[in-house]
């Protein structure tokens, strides 16, 4: 009978290890927590056709906003990405907050759609804790640089008030200024020098350039050099670059000696798969260390967000 138990038991272990879904979930329960530092919320026009991932050529599988949401927050849960700062419109960022408080981190969003926000209302909401990054701010889609004069008082609101800046930085898909939607766009307002005048009038502000500020390596270098509060994130081009492409400008910036200054990002946008894409980017990456990833996916955000000082 013993031995007859033992057996059963055996084929039950062996069932479980050869179901894909089980083993993913035993994996995926005892990965290390992760900070995602660039998540967006978007809405979806129900009925539209959904948007081609760009990487893989296949279709997004969100149909709806709350299909978009759920499966994205599945895919936060199943890496264990215990953070993530999520930017997007206001009532479905909203909505993402009140499905995962304790997960989502509010970040107020601006570009080329959306206006910049009133001040006083954006003040109201970064004391009253619902926002508590300023970004993404994709000025270049609206034609203006990080030092545009016009966003002054918003880094000083974000500098008193002590909180984290996002700045998208970089370039933007192909064809971006002859869509519609950005036709002052330019690749010029996307190099990370531009932030530079803005540290010098606010030397407490906690900037992170976007994107890592590819393609323009030797300005990214350059910065993180000479302002110690700047940090990178690696969204978008950990899993739309080539492979070989990000390594290397990844690569790079590690050589360089910041390795403690970079963090993980996924830029999902309306493809969750996204986010499991931008993970395994990083972890592909065979010459960094098992500290230098525990790093970029978690230790470096929380020294950066604060969240070791609460």
């Amino acid at each position: 009978m013993q031995r007859l138990t033992a057996l059963v038991f055996l084929l039950v272990v062996a069932a479980i290890c050869l179901d894909p879904a089980v083993a993913q979930t035993s994996i995926d329960s005892r990965r290390p927590p992760i900070i995602d530092m660039h998540l967006h919320a978007f809405h979806l026009d129900d009925g539209e056709p959904p948007a081609v991932n760009p990487v893989t050529g296949r279709p997004s599988a969100a149909r709806t906003s709350a299909e978009l949401r759920d499966m994205s927050l599945a895919e936060l849960e199943r890496y264990n990405i215990v953070k993530a700062v999520a930017s997007g419109p206001p009532e479905t960022i909203g909505r993402w907050r009140e499905a995962a408080p304790d997960r989502i981190m509010v970040g107020a969003f601006v570009d080329e759609a959306s206006p910049l926000p009133d001040l006083a209302r954006l003040r109201a909401e970064i004391q009253a804790g619902r926002v508590h990054v300023l970004g993404e701010l994709i000025l270049q889609h609206r034609g203006m640089a990080p030092n545009d004069p016009c966003m002054e008082p918003y880094y000083a609101l974000a500098e008193e008030m002590d909180i984290p800046v996002g700045i998208h930085t970089g370039i933007g898909p192909p064809g971006t200024p002859y869509d519609p939607c950005c036709p002052n766009f330019r690749v010029t307002l996307g190099n990370p020098i531009l932030v530079e005048e803005v540290l010098i009038r606010h030397p407490r502000l906690r900037i992170y350039l976007m994107h890592g500020g590819a393609p323009y390596l030797q300005e990214t270098k350059a910065i993180l050099s000479v302002y110690p509060q700047v940090y990178v994130d690696l969204a978008t081009i950990n899993w739309i670059l080539p492979r070989e492409e990000f390594h290397s400008y990844m690569r790079e910036l590690v050589r360089a000696g910041f390795g403690r200054r970079l963090l993980f990002g996924s830029d999902q946008m309306v493809w969750p798969e996204a986010i499991g894409m931008a993970v395994e980017g990083i972890e592909s990456a065979a010459f960094l260390t098992e500290e230098e990833k525990r790093d970029i996916f978690y230790n470096n955000a929380v020294r950066f967000l604060g969240l070791d000082e609460k």
